[in-house]
């Protein structure tokens, strides 16, 4: 947009609309007299200021965002009716919301750690929200230990930092967490920017066609820039120097033209092969290996569209992954289901009961119909209409056609541990990741998991950390516990 677009007609006026007459002195009671309260400018200039901030988010709380499309280049109506996946060539509006995890809103872009790619489309039956990290799996299988998970990554509550001794307490004692921690000490931890990286589903959803067959998917977003990475000793320079380079970086690419994308690939699994897979397929922890479920190709996503202003839309900005269409649901993954309460809950305390009303968040081709009244924000919008259904004055009326195809269940109810397939374990994985890797980015995981497991205060914390890789593979452990000793010498 042209600066000449952003030019205002008319006098400055309060928020009621009355003009301002005076900007740049208070009214007072004399020439050096005390500030009036009768000041009505004055006084709601302030509260407003005192109010501009939202909560922050308590994790992804640093993020940078910009708006794109999503091109659909393959048929995949035999696997889901979702509408926006129905037609080669179909383009569908898109925002999309980088951030990192642990970091407070003033934080560094260039950190090791994961970042959240959040994908919202803006769907002909409403919107589609797809919370993904640019890793394909996670720290922990199940939301209830995610609040504690987060606590050792956050700061300290009594010396106001992040702890390595909660940090290594936690992922020893969660072995579930070596597969991820492996992921994030690699070169791939701290990506160059925020174009250079992959972007991931990381669940497992459901997609379901017209005739009722259900398949079990996993999205991949392939960049097309190639992978990027920065060093540690490269991150912490860019860290100190440009703090915000990632966010630069996305804006200034997006400014010249150069839009940045990725293909997009998804993993398909027929529902039936879900019981006898040699992994859990619904466990966050692991990766279905490209050999038994090879990603098909199915569009391209391009981002080329800077928001006008960050807060309206990239901090208020919502997204939550129980926002589906039909054809397309969640699966079994304990952590999937934890998220689809806690997300949309995170966003009525933190942006308000209407946040899914603001801009960014409105569909776009088709209205929001729904009975929900009032509440900070309420706009007034359903007018006369009746607030109840059913109803005889024309109002929304359900479908009896649910978004999803049930799922079977059986057994007793209890706090049951996730279920076993033939290959499960905790290490398995990790080892894999680990032998992919070559000689000199094996020596870089190495280090940079020593320079942190060194920073412990208790022998048994640090040898527990270090047993986890050990299991993962020898090899990985022995040169690991070589080196963490070295520094704790």
């Amino acid at each position: 947009m042209t600066q000449e677009a952003h030019v205002t007609q008319g006098p400055l006026t309060t928020e009621a609309g009355a003009p301002v007459a005076d900007n740049q002195n208070s009214e007072t009671a004399g020439v050096g007299g005390p500030v009036l309260v009768q000041d009505q400018a004055l006084l709601e200039k302030l509260a407003h200021f005192n109010r501009e901030r939202i909560p922050e988010r308590v994790v992804h709380a640093r993020g940078a965002g910009a708006y794109g499309t999503f091109t659909l280049t393959r048929d995949v109506s035999q696997w889901t009716r979702a509408a926006f996946l129905s037609e080669v060539g179909k383009q569908t509006e898109t925002f999309l919301r980088f951030s990192t995890v642990a970091g407070n809103l003033g934080s560094a872009d260039a950190v090791r750690d994961p970042r959240g790619f959040a994908l919202k489309f803006y769907t002909e039956e409403g919107n589609y929200d797809l919370v993904g990290n640019n890793t394909p799996v996670f720290f922990i299988r199940d939301a209830v230990k995610f609040p504690d998970f987060i606590h050792t990554q956050k700061r300290d509550p009594y010396t106001g930092s992040q702890e390595a001794d909660n940090v290594w307490d936690f992922w020893g004692l969660s072995p579930e967490s070596t597969h991820q921690v492996t992921w994030l000490f690699g070169d791939r931890g701290i990506p160059a920017t925020l174009r250079h990286m992959n972007g991931y589903g990381s669940h497992t959803y459901q997609w379901n066609n017209e005739a009722g067959e259900v398949f079990w998917v996993k999205y991949h977003f392939k960049t097309d820039q190639g992978i990027k990475n920065l060093t540690t000793d490269e991150a912490n320079r860019l860290s100190g120097v440009d703090p915000d380079s990632h966010q630069r970086d996305l804006r200034e690419s997006i400014e010249r033209g150069d839009f940045p994308s990725w293909t997009v690939q998804v993993q398909i699994m027929p529902a039936a092969d879900a019981a006898t897979y040699r992994f859990n397929p619904f466990d966050l922890t692991k990766v279905w290996p490209h050999e038994d479920y090879p990603p098909v190709e199915i569009g391209k996503l391009e981002l080329n569209r800077n928001p006008e202003n960050i807060f309206a839309e990239v901090e208020q900005s919502i997204f939550s992954p129980a926002h589906f269409v039909p054809g397309i649901g969640p699966s079994p993954d304990k952590m999937l289901q934890g998220r689809l309460f806690a997300y949309g809950d995170a966003h009525r305390y933190r942006v308000g009961i209407n946040a899914d009303h603001l801009p960014v968040n409105r569909p776009h081709a088709t209205e929001a119909r729904t009975n929900s009244r009032d509440g900070h924000l309420y706009d007034g919008r359903h007018a006369d209409s009746k607030n109840y259904e059913p109803n005889s004055f024309g109002g929304p009326a359900q479908t009896g056609r649910p978004l999803w195809r049930p799922s079977p269940v059986d057994g007793a109810t209890g706090n049951h541990v996730t279920p076993l397939h033939a290959e499960d374990d905790d290490f398995v994985q990790a080892g894999n990741l680990y032998r992919l890797l070559s000689e000199d980015e094996q020596g870089r995981l190495i280090e940079n998991l020593a320079q942190f497991i060194a920073k412990v205060s208790r022998d048994d914390i640090a040898e527990r950390a270090v047993d986890n890789f050990r299991r993962a593979d020898g090899d990985f452990g022995k040169r690991l516990e070589d080196a963490v000793q070295a520094l704790r010498a």
